[in-house]
């Protein structure tokens, strides 16, 4: 049974960083293609960013510069480095495949304070 356990979110002012995690169970890892998603207060999930099975990535334009995503194959788990962070980054942070193969984890808050 895949399970999926995100950390690493908090509390933090506008301007400093955190770094998100998502550990992944009972599922291939090596290879797949992942991404994270973000769901603001009121507001529908959205696409944060993506890394193929290789170290290819891609962003979504607003955190372009700010965010970078990788991964470490042997433990099986997903980063999320997030640097300069906004207010509007504010959000529960998710990780799944991009085809939403995986059940949803309960996420991480990340909430920035200006």
């Amino acid at each position: 049974q895949v399970q999926i356990v995100e950390s690493g979110g908090g509390l933090v002012q506008a301007g400093e960083s955190l770094k998100l995690s998502c550990e992944v169970s009972g599922s291939t890892f090596s290879g797949t293609a992942l991404g994270w998603y973000r769901q603001a207060p009121g507001k529908a999930r959205a696409w944060v960013a993506t890394i193929d099975g290789g170290d290819g990535t891609r962003y979504t334009a607003s955190v372009k510069g700010r965010f970078t995503i990788s991964r470490d194959d042997a433990k099986k788990v997903l980063y999320l480095q997030m640097n300069d962070v906004e207010p509007d980054d504010t959000a529960v942070y998710q990780c799944n495949t991009i085809s939403f193969r995986w059940p949803w984890g309960r996420g991480t808050q990340v909430t920035v304070h200006s």
